[in-house]
């Protein structure tokens, strides 16, 4: 269940050193891709751990839709096989993805394997101009029919399906790597070894990285040839035991990692120490480049569940490569201020089509807060003026209000900002930095703000 929040949630101070201990939920893209998977695995598929959120939440109702059994059983989720084996029962269905890209690209994917149905899809007004036309066009090569109600190769549309056609597609995945990981899933439904090639390159690889290890997982048989080519032969089974287990969310894990950066002491995220699938767990890199200590399973024997984050002094810019976690690069960019020396984030053109243009926004928000940013097509490029910030809070506390930061309904921003919120900027442990739309952050944590408090509170206990 989503709190509920206020319209403007100010953000307090940690007033001692950062001293906590904290559980994220399952991980968004491990979850979404299971119940993907678990819809064409032959006996159906108990998860365990996953997220419950916006996201997830949009994935399950779709389903059910489409006549498939998604129910919560004992803190599990159980999928089961449809009666008759029919991947979805129902011919015809209006579904609604919200913004959920993961959502929207394996749903439209896994509705082509579908023979003789006609499925309306629409989305939140941001999901209109999010990237699907590399998937549309290769969902039509195989047999698909797209009506677009609106821009081109871009939700809402009509879709009929007719079963998936051949033996292979060649994919442009240039603007979503999901786009890449949709047909590879859908590749596993298809009956006979289904062949996707890329063409050209994709973004956020090791997303890639983490489907192709999840059909392995789920039982299909997967032959690479390079990153660009992959053949998968299904079908999918059960073969994890009881329940397939979602790893904790290692983008939301970042926002704590970094939370040092702001308020000094030690940040320790528990479930970390055996993530596998994950890309964003090499944020971790980047704070060490900024000089944080971030100790994992082999440095923390008695405790090998946990990575931890601990920070003395200040943190210092780093110019940094993000594309392959670059849902990570706003935890970072929030924090810019609080850095000695220059940060430079490249690699996060294909941000600008996500819940927002995440580039614009970010150098929006924080030049509100009085930083230098020079923002590029793929980079922001951010010159720390601490003083420009404490300033701007202080003439805000003189009209007796906190600065206010917009979230773009982007999850992602809220989170980021609550980090740098908890900084006590102007020394007295009272709020000088508020979030609007905080609830946007159920869409994959909708527990942040408790979880967060609850650190502060630990923190001065432990301190």
């Amino acid at each position: 269940m989503i709190p509920t929040l206020p319209e403007v949630l100010p953000i307090r101070p940690f007033t001692r050193p950062a001293a906590a201990s904290v559980r994220v939920p399952g991980s968004k893209s491990v979850t979404n891709r299971a119940l993907a998977l678990g819809a064409l695995a032959e006996d159906g598929v108990a998860i365990a751990g996953g997220l419950e959120s916006r996201d997830t939440a949009v994935m399950k109702a779709a389903l059910k839709a489409l006549g498939r059994s998604v129910e919560e059983k004992e803190g599990r989720t159980v999928l089961s096989q449809a009666p008759g084996g029919a991947l979805f029962p129902n011919k015809t269905a209006s579904l609604h993805v919200g913004n959920a890209g993961t959502a929207a690209r394996f749903l439209t994917a896994l509705l082509a394997l579908s023979d003789g149905g006609v499925y309306e899809v629409d989305g939140d007004e941001a999901m209109h101009v999010r990237p699907m036309q590399g998937l549309t066009d290769a969902l039509a090569s195989l047999g698909a029919e797209f009506v677009f109600h609106g821009k081109p190769g871009c939700i809402p549309f009509t879709m009929k399906t007719h079963g998936v056609k051949g033996a292979g597609v060649t994919v442009d995945a240039s603007q979503s790597s999901q786009i890449l990981s949709a047909l590879l899933i859908m590749a596993a439904g298809a009956g006979r070894p289904f062949t996707v090639e890329l063409s050209g390159k994709t973004v956020s690889e090791p997303f890639v990285k983490m489907t192709l290890e999840m059909l392995r997982q789920f039982g299909a048989q997967v032959q690479s040839s390079g990153k660009n080519r992959h053949t998968v032969t299904g079908p999918l089974r059960m073969s994890f035991g009881n329940a397939y287990a979602v790893e904790p969310d290692a983008t939301a894990a970042s926002y704590f990692l970094a939370l040092p950066i702001a308020t000094h002491g030690s940040s320790s995220v528990e479930g970390l120490g055996n993530i596998r699938l994950q890309g964003d767990i090499r944020f971790a890199n980047v704070l060490r480049s900024a000089g944080l200590t971030v100790k994992g399973k082999l440095d923390l024997p008695d405790h090998p569940d946990l990575m931890r984050a601990s920070l003395d002094g200040t943190a210092k810019g780093v110019s940094a490569d993000f594309e392959a976690f670059s849902d990570t690069f706003l935890t970072f960019a929030a924090l810019a201020p609080l850095l000695s020396g220059t940060t430079r984030i490249d690699g996060i053109a294909h941000t600008r089509k996500q819940e927002t243009d995440r580039v614009a926004a970010m150098a929006a928000e924080l030049k509100k807060l009085g930083q230098n940013v020079t923002e590029e097509a793929g980079a922001l490029t951010v010159v720390p003026d601490l003083p420009a910030m404490v300033e701007i809070a202080r003439k805000a506390r003189a009209e007796s209000r906190c600065v206010e930061i917009e979230t773009y309904k982007d999850h992602r921003f809220a989170m980021s900002f609550a980090i740098l919120g908890c900084r006590d900027l102007l020394g007295d442990g009272a709020p000088w930095l508020a979030l609007k739309d905080p609830a946007c952050c159920g869409k994959t944590f909708p527990d942040f703000f408790q979880t967060l408090e609850k650190a502060r509170l630990s923190s001065c206990r432990n301190s």
